[in-house]
């Protein structure tokens, strides 16, 4: 079977770091793959606040996340930082792929690597909208690097 290969960019355009929790654990004592989805949710509510966004308001319309992909490289354990780096890449005019990588912040060692497809939505008329243009400029400006 064709494992999943995830190509980063070389520059990443934001970046936060998240605790691991003892509830983020699973049975096998590292990190829940459920609780990766979690935690790489509130990184990418984070990306969208740190432009100023809400997930619900971006330039008056929302996102949804159309699809995700993600490739495992190594164990986090309870009491680790991760931090997350994030890049928007491969626009289209309703969207982006929002490509991520997570590393342990002490060690550096890649956790996993992901992307999660952005699409604009106009939560009213329930439809895909287009990307806001003010939102792409603010994310392409060199002082957002």
């Amino acid at each position: 079977m064709a494992r999943i290969q995830i190509e980063l960019p070389e520059q990443f355009l934001f970046s936060t770091d998240i605790p691991i929790y003892i509830t983020h654990i699973n049975k096998a004592q590292h990190l829940d793959n459920a609780a990766l989805i979690a935690l790489l949710s509130e990184a990418r509510v984070r990306f969208f606040r740190s432009f100023g966004y809400d997930e619900l308001d971006v330039e008056g319309v929302g996102i949804v996340v159309a699809d995700a992909a993600l490739q495992y490289k190594s164990e986090a354990f309870h009491g680790e930082t991760l931090a997350f780096s994030m890049a928007p890449a491969d626009f289209n005019k309703y969207g982006f792929d929002l490509m991520w990588t997570v590393a342990d912040k002490a060690s550096g060692r890649e956790v996993a690597r992901g992307k999660i497809g952005i699409l604009f939505f106009d939560y009213a008329a329930r439809r895909a909208a287009l990307i806001p243009p003010a939102f792409r400029a603010k994310i392409s400006t060199p002082e957002a690097a």
